[in-house]
Formats: structure tokens, C-alpha cells, sequence
């Protein structure tokens, strides 16, 4: 039976008072008549000395005789009880406090970054819960520094193609290989581009990550700006060979930066196209339910595993085995869910399977004015 730290401190207590209230009885209990009658054969060699009877010894002598009998022993016992009681209370808190001493150990490992640590679970309940607490901690930190030591090296990598690039270009223009065309300057160019826009998508995570977006809020339609939004890129589908299908008739009132939810909605519609073969189609619904505004992005492409689904929102993920269309940073699924959840919204992915397309919904809380409608 796991007894609460409250009750094992109050069983604890008391096992000091019980031990030294114990042996103070049991000292005094010994000691007290033996003092007694040592004091009161002193009396009475004193009383034989000076021709004085037992009888004639008087009550005050008596009497003194055990109030320092009494004293002498109550003086042992207490001490000796203090003595019993401090050796049971420094067994007794040494037991309560190796757990803790272990969680202090574990934390001073934490903060000086070594998180392979973790703190044995004590029997008591309170204690198991903070060690399981800080167990807890140093895995979060643990995983926190393993992605951003994962993110350097993706940064790095997606750094190294358009440098090397850019780097053989020079050289092969150095070398006379290249002519000092329109066409490779041109090249030069979108590597450049790339670069930009691979820097501008980082800035923008981290500031959404750090949530310090520069929002400016606005009242707004979801469904005219998925309609704009998809307007937009419907060349895009039309070149690709992708039937573009648009729901959007119903009003959606919300209040958002109505710039930061386009770019939201651009980077799902556009996802779509890239994961959808010619032939394929994309299908675009707006509508409310529960207060919240939904824009829901159906695709008939490539399709998601189970555990893709949360994995397409992690930096620089691509999904195994699907060709690499975009020119993209690899973080703009990741950027979108953070914009969505700084309006206290999020996106969300979904579906059935690998080769039979995927579901995609931005949700954004509808106007306050507007929820009973």
C-alpha cells in the first residue's frame, strides 16, 4: 500500500514523539527509585551518624530526598529521549529525502544539458508524481534538442544545393565553361531566389514559433478569401491538368490578418496541386460549424500514411517516396499551422492512405458577434 507523503510525515512525527516519550518513561522508570533509595541511605547513614532514628526523620527530608530522585532521573530521561528521538527523525528524514536529493541530482544534470538522466520513481505518491514530472522534463528537452540539432543540419542541407549550384556557376563562368548569358544569369538568379525565400520562411517560423507574428487583424470573409486565394492559382491548375472544384458560398465572418490566412490558404492550395498527378482533382469547401470557420482542401493525390498526417507540419519533412515538385523551403506546412494557431485556430491533415489523397483543414474561430448565427 502506497501511503500519501502527508500521512507518512504525520506517522513519522509521531514515531519520533512515540520513541522519545518511550524511552523517557522507561529511564525515569528505572532510574527514579533507584535514586530514591540511594538519596534516602544517605539520609539515614547521615541519621545514624548524628544519633538520629528512622523514625525521626522528618516528611521535608523524605520528601527532598525524591523531588531529587526525580529530578536527577527526569533530567537523564529527557536527554536520552532526545538522544533516541534524533537518531529515529534523521533515519526517517533521510528516507524521505533520497528521492528528493535524487530529483535535485537530476535537475542540476538537466541544466547543464546532459538529459539522459532520469530520477528512480519513489513509492510515494506525491514524490513519484514531481520524479515522473521531471522524467518527463528532461525527455521534452531532451526531444527539444534533438530537433533543433536536426534542424541545423536540414538547414544545412537545404543551404548546400543551391550553393553548390551557384558555386558551379561561378566557377564554370571563371573557367569559360559558362557564357555570361541572360540564361545563366537567369539561373543565377533563382538560386539566389531560393535562398531568399529559404531565409524570409526561417524568420517567419521563428517569429511564429516565438509567437511574436505582427498581426493586424481585420474583420474578414474565410470563404472570399479561399475564394480569391484559389482564383489566384486556378492558371496554375489549369496548366497542370487538375480539376479545381470551389464550395465557398457560404459567409464566414472572422477576424484575422487577412494577408497572414492567404498565405496560409496559398501554401494548402498549392500542396494540393503539387501532390495531385494531371487528371487528378482538388475540391475546396468553406463552411461553419461549433463557432469556427473551416476551409477544407480535398485532394486525389499521393495521399498520407497515418503517420505522415502529423509529420507533414515538422520542419523540412518530405513524405518518403514522393517526387520533389516544389521549389519550396520544405517549412511552409510548419509556418501555416503556426499562423493558424496564433487566431487560435490550427491546421490539421488527414487520410486514408498512400496513393488515395489527403484531407487538409484550416479551421479559424468564427466572429464572436457572429457564432449564433
Amino acid at each position: 500500500m502506497k501511503l500519501r507523503l502527508s500521512l507518512r510525515l504525520f506517522i513519522s512525527y509521531a514515531a519520533v514523539a512515540v520513541v522519545g516519550g518511550i524511552v523517557a518513561y522507561l529511564t525515569i522508570s528505572l532510574l527514579a527509585p533507584r535514586l530514591f533509595e540511594e538519596r534516602l541511605g544517605m539520609m539515614m547513614e547521615e541519621g545514624e551518624g548524628t544519633g538520629m532514628s528512622m523514625g525521626a526523620m522528618d516528611a521535608t527530608s523524605v520528601r527532598s530526598a525524591f523531588l531529587s530522585a526525580l529530578t536527577t532521573s527526569l533530567i537523564v530521561g529527557v536527554l536520552a529521549s532526545v538522544i533516541a528521538a534524533g537518531f529515529v527523525a534523521a533515519a526517517v528524514t533521510g528516507r524521505l529525502l533520497r528521492p528528493l536529493n535524487a530529483v535535485r541530482a537530476a535537475t542540476k544534470l538537466i541544466a547543464a544539458g546532459k538529459y539522459g538522466g532520469r530520477v528512480p520513481v519513489p513509492s510515494e505518491p506525491e514524490l513519484a508524481a514531481l520524479a515522473t514530472d521531471v522524467n518527463t522534463l528532461a525527455q521534452a528537452l531532451a526531444d527539444t534538442e534533438s530537433r533543433r540539432t536536426r534542424l541545423l543540419g536540414e538547414v544545412a542541407h537545404e543551404m548546400r544545393t543551391p550553393l553548390t549550384v551557384l558555386d558551379g556557376y561561378v566557377e564554370g563562368l571563371i573557367d569559360g565553361v559558362f557564357i555570361a548569358s541572360p540564361d545563366t544569369f537567369a539561373s543565377l538568379s533563382e538560386e539566389l531566389r531560393r535562398l531568399h525565400r529559404l531565409s524570409d520562411d526561417l524568420s517567419s517560423l521563428s517569429r511564429a514559433q516565438e509567437q511574436r507574428l505582427d498581426l493586424h487583424p481585420v474583420d474578414a470573409d474565410l470563404a472570399d478569401l479561399a475564394r480569391r486565394t484559389a482564383n489566384r492559382l486556378a492558371p496554375q491548375f489549369e496548366d497542370s491538368g487538375v480539376a479545381l472544384t470551389l464550395n465557398v458560398d457560404t459567409r464566414l465572418p472572422v477576424r484575422v490578418d487577412a494577408d497572414r490566412i492567404t498565405q496560409v490558404l496559398t501554401n494548402l492550395f498549392g500542396n494540393a496541386l503539387l501532390a495531385t498527378p494531371a487528371g487528378g482533382a482538388v475540391t475546396i469547401t468553406a463552411h461553419g460549424a461549433d463557432g469556427r470557420g473551416e476551409v477544407v482542401v480535398i485532394d486525389t493525390g499521393v495521399g498520407l500514411t497515418e503517420e505522415d498526417t502529423e509529420r507533414v507540419f515538422e520542419r523540412f519533412y518530405r513524405v518518403p517516396g514522393q517526387a520533389r515538385r516544389s521549389a519550396g523551403s520544405g517549412i511552409g506546412l510548419t509556418i501555416a499551422r503556426e499562423i493558424a494557431r496564433a487566431h487560435d485556430g490550427d491546421v490539421t491533415a488527414s487520410s486514408v492512405g498512400p496513393g488515395r489523397g489527403a484531407r487538409f483543414t484550416v479551421v479559424i474561430p468564427l466572429r464572436a458577434a457572429d457564432r449564433s448565427g
